[in-house]
């Protein structure tokens, strides 16, 4: 199944996401090799695509695990809580329609 964990930013994250950005996107790309990467990316802090200084709000990863338990389990290893990048992190279950 899949589940969507939405995570928050601390206020000014950016350096914190810097210092650890590589070893976040080394765990994103195991999920992708594996087939279970849905959709991963962070929500830009103002409306353009590359946020400069402005840098990011939270993150959504959309993967598939084998339970609720496990998405947790997954999500609480990031990289970026160790680092204090995120405030909170949401894990739901998640249901994909479409596209088909």
């Amino acid at each position: 199944m899949f589940y969507l964990i939405y995570s928050e930013d601390v206020e000014n994250s950016l350096s914190l996401r810097m210092s650890v950005r590589e070893q976040h996107l080394t765990r994103l790309r195991e999920l992708q090799d594996q087939g279970r990467l849905l959709i991963a990316g962070p929500c830009p802090a103002i409306d353009n695509e590359n946020p400069g200084e402005a840098g990011f709000t939270g993150s959504l990863i959309v993967a598939e695990f084998k339970s609720l338990i496990a998405a947790q389990a997954w999500a609480d290893e990031d990289p970026y809580i160790a680092a204090g990048v995120y405030k909170k992190v949401t894990v739901k279950p998640y249901k994909k329609v479409l596209p088909a």
